[in-house]
């Protein structure tokens, strides 16, 4: 269905480490027309939604999040690596393939009932978004949706965010 920009998005071989596929999206977003084109798509799934605040998570939900936040007219909040915000936060550890990370919001970034749109560039096993989720409910907030841009199939992510209304714009079986 989105073949055309699939074809923008960059394969990386052995990139963060051996045997990886890095999906770069460089390559596509500095096309001003399949950006907009990636926007418009999330854009039309979430509209309707009532939302109330965008969280986007570190790095490349950043770009995403922020184009989506301003066309919906509404703010963003960013979810970052531990130790990176500069207030009081919340965290939430989640499981790496070897080990553990956490990330971090702002205790004062969501209040009670907000319906939150939750945005990344990339679903892959499903530990980031879900811990995002679980910062979000931490703090009152209702995740009204989750949105990427990619979704690795084959890590089966999905299936850690079954009870949220879950969109990706691409998916990729193994390479």
């Amino acid at each position: 269905m989105h073949e055309k920009l699939k074809k923008l998005i960059r394969d990386v071989p052995n990139y963060p480490k051996k045997g990886v596929v890095f999906k770069d999206i460089t390559t596509l977003i500095k096309n001003g027309s399949a950006f907009k084109e990636i926007i418009d798509i999330l854009y039309d799934k979430c509209k309707d939604k009532k939302i109330d605040l965008v969280v986007a998570i570190e790095s490349r939900g950043f770009i995403l999040g922020g184009a989506l936040a301003l066309r919906l007219g509404v703010g963003i909040i960013p979810v970052r690596k531990k130790g990176k915000l500069p207030s009081y936060t919340v965290f939430e550890k989640y499981d790496l393939e070897y080990g553990t990370d956490s990330l971090e919001m702002h205790k004062d970034a969501i209040f009670k009932d907000q319906r939150i749109l939750i945005v990344d560039d990339l679903l892959a096993t499903g530990g980031t978004l879900k811990a995002t989720a679980r910062l979000v409910e931490r703090l009152g907030g209702v995740v009204a949706g989750i949105l990427v841009m990619i979704e690795l199939l084959y890590l089966k992510g999905r299936e850690k965010l079954l009870k949220y209304d879950f969109f990706s714009i691409m998916q990729y079986e193994k390479e």
